[in-house]
């Protein structure tokens, strides 16, 4: 009973760490997009964008309210977005987006890593054909059916749909994200997640278990770092190294 209550306590204590690291990348986000363009999610896309997420996950208003403010220049660091490209093993592409107020602590953090885990960062736009940036929804798939929902978010821009784990994921161009946002409102569909994501336009297979693994580690390390907002890579998914 102790240990089962034990190990139950150590998941919580997990979850929360998670929930907390996550709630700083989005605030983090918030203060910037109101620095960059504004208070005002009706005029500042980048802080639409920014509102949603914290709402989706629940992060306490309170909190947000303090990061307009910073973002508005009330106190608060001086954060700056950089984005890191470069190569895991077997070519295999990491593209990094980062917040920072100290970008020689965080190329330093990002090149040991790249270092540790049998890759290197490369050239700033060395990976510009690999990614394209799509606004991305996901929603549950319960009573969907992709053919009427593609025709109802086709005017809003909607490119295409894909079903996969009871989930269904929505792409459309990166201005398309307002309105389909809006039109997934008004068909009163929860959105589980939305935001501007980076997508491979092609993937690498990794045939090697170890070197899959030391992949997986280099990925989830990068988004473990606390200046690191997100990781994208364009490893092709192993269900016999995952099992």
């Amino acid at each position: 009973m102790g240990r089962k209550w034990n190990n139950i306590k150590m998941k919580k204590a997990a979850q929360d760490k998670m929930r907390s690291a996550n709630y700083t990348k989005i605030l983090r986000e918030i203060t910037m997009a109101v620095r960059s363009a504004g208070p005002l999610p009706e005029s500042n896309f980048g802080l639409k964008i920014a509102l949603v997420k914290a709402k989706e996950n629940n992060v306490p208003r309170d909190n947000i309210e303090r990061a307009i403010k910073k973002g508005s220049g009330e106190g608060g660091e001086n954060y700056e977005e950089i984005n890191y490209e470069g190569y895991g093993l077997d070519g295999v592409a990491i593209f990094v987006e980062a917040a920072t107020d100290n970008p020689t602590r965080t190329i330093g953090n990002i090149r040991s890593y790249f270092n540790r885990w049998g890759g290197a960062v490369g050239t700033q736009g060395c990976l510009q054909f690999v990614f394209e940036r799509k606004a991305v929804f996901t929603v549950k798939a319960d009573g969907l059916d992709i053919d009427d929902l593609t025709m109802n978010l086709i005017d809003a821009g909607c490119e295409d749909i894909e079903s996969e784990d009871g989930f269904l994921t929505i792409k459309g161009a990166v201005e398309s994200y307002g309105e389909l946002h809006k039109k997934l409102e008004e068909l009163k569909i929860n959105v589980e997640e939305s935001g501007l994501e980076r997508l491979p336009l092609n993937t690498k297979e990794v045939k090697d278990q170890e070197n899959y693994g030391k992949i997986l580690k280099l990925v989830e390390v990068l988004e473990e770092d606390d200046d690191v907002q997100k990781v994208y890579h364009n490893m092709d998914f192993n269900e016999a190294f995952n099992s």
